[in-house]
């Protein structure tokens, strides 16, 4: 990564979850961090510090009569002991109601206690504890990429694909540009974003790495070069190209460069996103005479429609699991999320905003990150699956757009 980001990410909820699970979080170096993690899944509703009877570092002192009056059934704790010379922290996942441990005491390195680690020890320590609760991997250890425009006051423009925690914290920027920069996209192993760029005065995609900086330049063909999204092998990626006349679905071959022209209809064929298996594309057409969402096999082929209810659907993403298409779903000038079960058909909208855009699951399909206007900035919100509840990652002073989650970091 490059450099960090001069102004950070901050949560504001939006919408509550009145299905959220109360758990109380004892102070402890990183709490605060851990708290907002949990408030972020909307599935849980950390007690605020001020209502807490005590601030337990240990089960020995928990006053347990106390704490079931709070009617909080959860209650994690922390403290630091010094192991070897070494600090380290140690916390307690414990059950008010039958007063005893949830799983055993564990401990996680503080390293030299800097900010840096605190904040990724607590997000260890959220995935560890909601793993715990849920049965499900925590995502909060994961990133999110997306890109931020800031005008200069002279009419021009300048873009930054930048990264930023799975709360919205620690921004880090990728890459600045006086260019457009659009459709950043992970590879599977979260080493690599591709992205689109027009620093050239005409749209390419670019691969770079994270954590080297290192810029290649996958694709420059004739017309427009869009779209970039990576196999779950991380061996292609699926792009829209108008190198044939219109906007048409190919695959790349990152190491060979072997390009294959997957979709063929005089219809706009963009937008793709690979299956979890890998052997199929989803992407969005107007063949239908209106934007729908179709998907057809690695090799091309007869594509199939998708979406049928509501006159717009664009920009899918689909869970790991396979089972859920989220897309920007349109009627009457507005624009929302909305989840397609693609099992039974049901569509659920997720939002109540007017101009929403650019949808993405979290890796473990619990939560979906998309970009909205709020006051006429571009803002981040992230919502549950189910719609429980909706959380604002606002970056004042500039317009976030197109954000793409990670998938688990190794």
């Amino acid at each position: 990564m490059v450099a960090t980001a001069t102004q950070a990410l901050e949560i504001t909820i939006t919408r509550g979850n009145e299905t959220a699970l109360p758990i109380a979080i004892a102070p402890f170096p990183g709490s605060a961090i851990v708290a907002n993690d949990f408030r972020l899944s909307g599935e849980f509703a950390p007690l605020p510090e001020e209502q807490m009877i005590s601030k337990p570092t240990h089960i020995d002192n928990v006053n347990f009569t106390d704490w079931r009056m709070l009617e909080v059934p959860t209650l994690l704790t922390g403290r630091v002991i010094n192991i070897g010379g070494k600090p380290k922290l140690e916390i307690q996942l414990i059950n008010v109601y039958q007063q005893k441990l949830l799983m055993k005491p564990y401990r996680f390195s503080l390293g030299d206690g800097g900010d840096k680690k605190i904040r990724q020890t607590a997000h260890a320590v959220s995935d560890l504890v909601y793993k715990k609760l849920t049965g499900v991997r925590g995502v909060f250890s994961t990133h999110i990429a997306y890109i931020s425009v800031k005008n200069r006051g002279d009419g021009d423009r300048i873009y930054t694909l930048e990264l930023a925690d799975a709360d919205g914290e620690n921004a880090q920027v990728m890459l600045t540009s006086s260019a457009p920069l659009l459709s950043p996209s992970w590879s599977p192993d979260g080493r690599k974003l591709a992205y689109v760029s027009f620093e050239n005065r005409r749209s390419e995609v670019w691969i770079q790495g994270v954590y080297t900086g290192e810029r290649t330049k996958i694709a420059s063909f004739e017309g427009k070069n869009s779209a970039p999204a990576w196999s779950p092998d991380g061996g292609k990626l699926a792009l829209s190209l108008s190198r044939d006349g219109n906007s048409e679905i190919y695959t790349l071959d990152i190491g060979s460069s072997t390009l294959k022209r997957i979709t063929k209809n005089r219809a706009v064929d963009t937008e793709p996103v690979w299956s979890a298996s890998g052997d199929r594309i989803v992407f969005l057409s107007d063949r239908s005479g209106r934007p729908q969402i179709y998907q057809i096999g690695k090799e091309g082929g007869r594509a199939q429609r998708l979406t049928y209810k509501g006159h717009y659907n664009t920009s899918p993403d689909l869970s790991a699991d396979g089972r859920y298409l989220v897309m920007l779903g349109g009627d009457s000038g507005n624009y929302r999320i909305a989840v397609q079960d693609l099992n039974s058909g049901v569509v659920r909208i997720l939002s109540d905003n007017r101009q929403d855009e650019s949808p993405s699951f979290a890796p473990n399909d619990r939560l979906i990150v998309y970009a909205t206007q709020n006051d006429g900035e571009g803002v981040l919100e992230v919502t549950s699956v189910d719609g429980g509840g909706v959380q604002q990652l606002s970056l004042e002073g500039k317009d976030v757009r197109e954000p793409s989650w990670s998938p688990f970091l190794r």
